[in-house]
């Protein structure tokens, strides 16, 4: 007879029996506050997986005695969602509990908008990736976003502990040596989940039900690294791979990008060293860039674990890459700048120039005096942004020629500089 999983036997069916999160279930926590007003807004979960999303979903759509439906972003199709909707319209309500909601399609989205907008439906998303950056703007904006940080060790250790003895999971029937217990929180990497598969293979594979570090190291999988998407809370191999690469230690650099494949998380790697590239290596050294960019569409095609060779490749040639950061810089302090000055545009660089003469307009058939137009507005004139690195061969030619272009006198007078020529 099949049996149900451990981490789904024991998955809690209360606040109080979470491990972990309080800021969100605790007495002042969102989620309390949700429960005892008896109200629901439509959410997002996100955050490391096995830190307790999905169950807290169903802890709040069965506290609140809420008709609901669960999805997948993969697996369900159009046609599921449709048949939920007119569930929805039988009950007067329904809440959608979708998985991996960062991967719903547009079709999808845009079905489900106009009724979470009327209130036809709440929608609970939970995902691993970083809403802001993988999910409709749209449909961000109508839910309220909540996020899950990763397990401490002394809550995984807590969840296995009341794994052993709950009723519904291993009855008390197993001893497990205090460091054993340890040693599978910490493989766990925070993944409660996992922590619980792991103590389900040792109880299985234990010799007159007792558990040690022995029996734990012989069945354990790779380790689960905490990984994370958000660029404003990434994990510690995440910031550690650009880190490297910026101070040129390539083996360093292997290293945590070697984390990251072992987690098989080739969505922080792609995006990671994409902007690692174009952020640190820039102007230096532009070919590397690009040699990056196809490194990470090769990693892409073929996946793991073919993927590491292009990866690493990638890794070496960036971080042993003369560095220049005068680009993202300059841009950086341009846009600093354009923020607090909306300055108007000079009428003869304008789309749709009026009330300009023929010969006060922009001179298309003129390149011999391009080089000599003032295109920044006449109170920023003398303005720079661009600072150059003179870290490479290839920069320094492009400061050499920077240097001779602020020689060169400007002037938005048009006529005038037509005349002269």
């Amino acid at each position: 007879m099949l049996v149900k999983p451990l981490a789904f036997r024991v998955r809690p069916t209360n606040l109080k029996a979470i491990v972990g999160q309080k800021h969100l279930t605790g007495p002042s926590g969102f989620i309390s506050r949700l429960l005892e007003k008896k109200t629901l807004y439509s959410l997002i979960l996100f955050g490391p997986p096995g830190t307790g999303k999905t169950t807290l979903a169903l802890i709040l759509v069965n506290a609140l005695n809420l008709h609901y439906r669960f999805l997948n972003a993969t697996s369900s199709n159009k046609k599921e969602m449709e048949i939920a909707i007119e569930e929805a319209k039988m009950y007067g309500h329904l809440v959608i509990i979708i998985d991996e909601v960062h991967r719903l399609n547009k079709d999808k989205q845009d079905f489900l908008l106009p009724h979470i907008e009327s209130g036809l439906i709440t929608l609970i998303g939970a995902t691993t990736s970083n809403p802001y950056h993988s999910m409709n703007p749209a449909l961000r904006s109508r839910c309220h976003l909540l996020e899950f940080y990763p397990l401490e060790l002394k809550d995984v250790e807590e969840a296995l502990e009341n794994a052993l003895v709950d009723p519904n999971g291993l009855e008390g029937k197993y001893s497990i040596d205090k460091k054993a217990l340890s040693l599978i929180a910490k493989l766990s990497g925070g993944d409660v989940r996992y922590a619980l598969n792991q103590l389900e293979i040792c109880a299985l594979c234990s010799e007159n039900q007792h558990i040690n570090v022995e029996l734990v190291k012989a069945n354990s999988r790779v380790p689960q690294y905490l990984l994370d998407s958000d660029e404003d809370g990434h994990y510690d191999a995440v910031s550690a791979l650009q880190k490297s690469i910026r101070g040129s230690d390539v083996d360093a650099a292997l290293y945590y990008l070697a984390r990251l494949i072992v987690a098989e998380d080739l969505d922080s790697i792609e995006r990671r060293l994409s902007i690692t590239a174009w952020e640190d290596i820039g102007l230096a050294n532009p070919n590397a860039v690009m040699r990056c960019c196809k490194a990470i569409e090769t990693a892409r095609l073929v996946g793991f674990p073919e993927a590491i060779i292009s990866l690493g490749v990638a890794v070496c040639d960036l971080c042993l890459s003369p560095k220049s950061k005068s680009a993202y810089l300059a841009i950086q302090k341009a846009v600093d700048f354009a923020k607090k000055n909306p300055l108007p545009v000079p009428k003869f660089m304008r789309l749709t120039p009026h009330n300009l003469k023929d010969e006060e307009k922009f001179p298309y058939d003129r390149p011999d005096v391009w080089a000599k137009i003032q295109y920044l507005p006449e109170q920023i004139k003398n303005l720079k942004f661009y600072e150059g690195w003179p870290s490479s061969s290839y920069e320094r030619a492009l400061i050499d020629n920077y240097n001779k272009l602020k020689q060169t006198k400007r002037t938005s007078d048009i006529p005038s500089l037509l005349k002269k020529d």
